[in-house]
């Protein structure tokens, strides 16, 4: 194993990480089939949108000074390794700034600020809605070559801590409704990744992880994009729905 990449799950923790997948992947989707409607999320006052951007930012600083210190240590004790390429970046860095455009584009309407800050913050998030579940699932199989008690803590704690106040963001757009597309979405990503742990979930060098990385990754920005959706015109809120009852009962 070299320092990017982890231990495979086997044996019975294989069938447990894929039952727990699985039913994870289930709640998800059943969740979806109860939203009645897209979902607004609640607005964050001035405050809270300063502490949720002061958050942001001194997470990824400690993020790149966690790693800047772990890289210091691996090449000062001659451990440093050459990572073969990985085919899943180029999918990654091409579909974030595919959904950029595309979230740009659809939220045109709304002004170039809404729309321009909504893209913005949806491709910082698509990534994320995948890292956050698959670093819980590796942090346990990670072993990093320099202290790997510690930095295996720091390191992914760091990411899934960057990952959950990135997605805290999607809150800051105007344009953000939560739909049953957006769940089913996450919930077929789970789906797939309770199909890659039946491969022990371990690194993508084969084929069937590769794929199932890929697919997965790209569900993810889906589930972005599903976010930032134009209302359709028939479509109501359920306070609107709840003022045109009343009005008709009225009439």
């Amino acid at each position: 194993m070299t320092a990017h990449e982890w231990v495979s799950y086997s044996g019975t923790a294989e069938i447990v990480l894929a039952i727990i997948l699985a039913a994870a992947a289930a709640a998800v989707a059943y969740a979806g089939m109860r939203l009645p409607l897209p979902a607004r999320p609640p607005r964050p006052g001035r405050t809270a949108k300063i502490i949720m951007l002061a958050t942001w930012v001194l997470a990824v600083a400690a993020l790149v000074k966690c790693v800047a210190v772990y890289l210091a240590q691996v090449y000062q004790e001659g451990l440093e390794q050459t990572h073969p390429a990985n085919p899943i970046t180029p999918v990654t860095f091409i579909g974030a700034g595919v959904l950029f455009f595309v979230i740009a584009l659809t939220q045109k309407a709304r002004g170039w600020r809404v729309a321009l800050g909504s893209a913005v913050i949806g491709a910082a998030a698509a990534p994320m809605i995948f890292e956050i579940p698959f670093d819980l699932v590796i942090m346990p199989r990670v072993y990093p070559v320099v202290d790997p008690g510690l930095y295996r803590v720091l390191l992914l704690g760091l990411l899934i801590l960057v990952g959950l106040a990135t997605v805290a963001l999607l809150s800051l757009s105007p344009a953000v409704r939560l739909r049953r597309s957006t769940l089913w979405c996450l919930a077929g990503m789970l789906a797939l990744f309770a199909g890659w742990s039946l491969f022990g979930f371990s690194y993508p060098s084969a084929p069937g992880p590769i794929a199932l990385n890929m697919l997965s990754k790209i569900l993810a920005l889906v589930t972005a994009l599903t976010l930032f959706l134009p209302q359709r015109a028939g479509s109501r809120t359920p306070q609107r729905a709840q003022a045109a009852a009343v009005s008709a009962s009225v009439i």
